[in-house]
């Protein structure tokens, strides 16, 4: 079950050639961070001084709006890129869910020059592909009452149009110079917050991302768009269709959210999917993809001022336009318990889950806490009381912040029972459990564990180049400055035995709960 909902990663393996590790005089960041879990780990008292590895992070905005951060790292000959966008599923309009998936598929197909054989020819093929499409998706729309023959003869009209099309393409293209120059890890995602695009490449390359990186979203040709929505709806099909744990989310999530976007599954609805066209796709592109709802991260090794000077060169090409606002739609208080069975064929599945504020709210360190203590991992109370102990569950597990943190999410507890048992054992357990925590407070010793998985986790996070890229940008989007990265362990650490039990009584009631299962029936 993936934690944070609905993900694509698109990806393609790529060679990487081996570099020689040159030891600078300077301080090592990787050194301090692993020094940091260290002393960490020996103790509560110790004290997180982050402000050296804070003060060499530098940022920069552009005029367009778009920001740069920083963080140079020279202990080998390589960089990590990342690419954060500040818009995801949740952004979707109404009647086009999945866009926000779309567009990060068509953000590989390349530019007006990178792709194509030749765009001038291209470039009237794909309007033509795109005419005949509004004219089939217009039939398709009456449904019973469309003319069937219209209908079939504008379905060969449109393969037709899009073979033409695709003959001008050259696939694969972008990814394909990536690789040939050393590059590795091609990769994004679209997660319900958030987009990132993200790679490394030799040191020397450097120039050559910026190139690269900038003109996609200076120049994006949405080509394949129809071919490419093909394979968007199959992975609808895999996932959800076909899934019975994915139906299960997608009805849990359409449950618990009565009103803000959240409640919309990510890879979208099947009719959406086959409606939108490419009109609509890079309407999208043009409102959320400006550089300054843009962060670019980089971390490796480089020279701050020369990437400064090529981000301004490249960077800067692309025009000014707003970033859109946060979604003002909020979630009205879930006023009593909400449930629903699915009686199948299949695999027992329970999801459990309550409302939650935001991953800024001062309550999430100790709600974060509190389902650590609850359901995360091995040493978690109801991983060794079902599973290990009374044996009732073959998995259980929990975490906060689903399916994301930019706006009130849910606490959410998932269990499969063990053969022989049932979702309903599994629920009294768990009930009972968060029962305990809201009596009892915890002791100061199981607490102290707590923020030391925290810290552990934290910072293990930003021992890579690439996992401090994505973290400099997450923290720059949920928070507007990355700087509260660094204050993390502030908050963790301020966290309390009393902080739990208050979070577990305020959030962890009947009325804001929301239930899910899947019943064998051959049970």
């Amino acid at each position: 079950m993936p934690p944070k909902g609905y993900r694509c990663v698109r990806s393609a393996v790529c060679k990487h050639t081996q570099m020689e590790v040159r030891m600078k005089r300077h301080r090592k960041w990787q050194l301090v961070i692993a020094a940091v879990v260290a002393m960490g780990m020996a103790g509560s008292a110790f004290s997180f001084d982050f402000s050296k590895l804070e003060n060499s992070i530098t940022e920069h905005k552009l005029k367009n709006g778009l920001t740069i951060l920083v963080m140079e790292n020279h202990e080998a000959p390589v960089v990590s890129f990342v690419t954060w966008a500040n818009v995801g599923s949740v952004d979707d309009p109404k009647g086009y869910s999945g866009i926000a998936h779309m567009f990060e598929h068509m953000a590989f197909k390349g530019t007006t020059t990178l792709g194509t054989k030749d765009y001038n020819t291209e470039k009237g093929l794909i309007a033509k592909e795109d005419s005949i499409f509004m004219e089939l998706r217009h039939e398709r729309t009456k449904g019973r009452l469309a003319d069937s023959t219209r209908l079939h003869q504008l379905e060969q009209a449109y393969e037709q149009a899009r073979e033409e099309a695709y003959g001008e393409v050259k696939p694969n293209e972008y990814g394909q110079i990536i690789s040939r120059e050393g590059g590795v890890g091609l990769n994004a995602f679209t997660a319900e917050d958030q987009t990132a695009f993200f790679y490394s490449l030799p040191s020397n390359k450097v120039e050559l991302w910026m190139a690269l990186e900038s003109e996609r979203f200076l120049h994006p040709v949405l080509r394949e768009m129809y071919k490419e929505r093909d394979v968007v709806a199959e992975e609808r099909r895999m996932r959800v269709e076909s899934n019975p744990v994915g139906r299960l989310i997608e009805e849990f999530l359409t449950m618990a959210y009565t009103a803000h976007p959240y409640g919309v599954p990510g890879v979208g609805y099947m009719s959406d999917i086959q409606y939108y066209s490419r009109k609509e796709a890079r309407a999208f592109f043009e409102k959320y993809y400006g550089p300054a709802n843009l962060t670019i991260a980089i971390v490796g090794d480089v020279n701050t001022k020369d990437v400064i000077k090529l981000a301004e060169k490249y960077w800067g090409r692309i025009p000014y336009r707003p970033a859109p606002d946060r979604i003002a739609t909020v979630e009205p208080p879930q006023a009593g318990e909400r449930r629903e069975v699915i009686d199948e064929s299949s695999q027992p599945v329970y999801v459990c889950g309550w409302h939650i504020p935001e991953a800024t709210h001062p309550d999430r360190p100790a709600i974060d806490a509190m389902m650590d203590y609850l359901a995360q991992g091995r040493t978690s109370l109801l991983y060794k009381r079902l599973v290990k102990e009374k044996k009732i569950a073959a998995q259980i597990g929990g975490f906060s912040g689903f399916p994301g943190d930019k706006y009130p999410g849910m606490a959410l507890i998932f269990a499969m029972p063990a053969k022989g048992h049932t979702n309903q054992e599994c629920e009294t357990e768990i009930f009972a459990a968060v029962e305990e925590l809201k009596n009892d407070t915890l002791a100061t010793a199981e607490v102290e564990k707590i923020r030391a998985r925290a810290k552990a986790s934290f910072i293990n996070g930003l021992k890579s180049n690439q996992g401090m890229a994505m973290q400099l940008c997450r923290y720059q989007q949920i928070w507007g400055d990355w700087r509260q990265m660094f204050h993390e362990l502030d908050r963790i650490n301020k966290v309390t035995p009393a902080d739990i039990q208050r979070v577990a009584k305020t959030y962890l009631t009947k009325n804001n709960r929301t239930v899910a299962m899947i019943n064998n029936t051959e049970s």
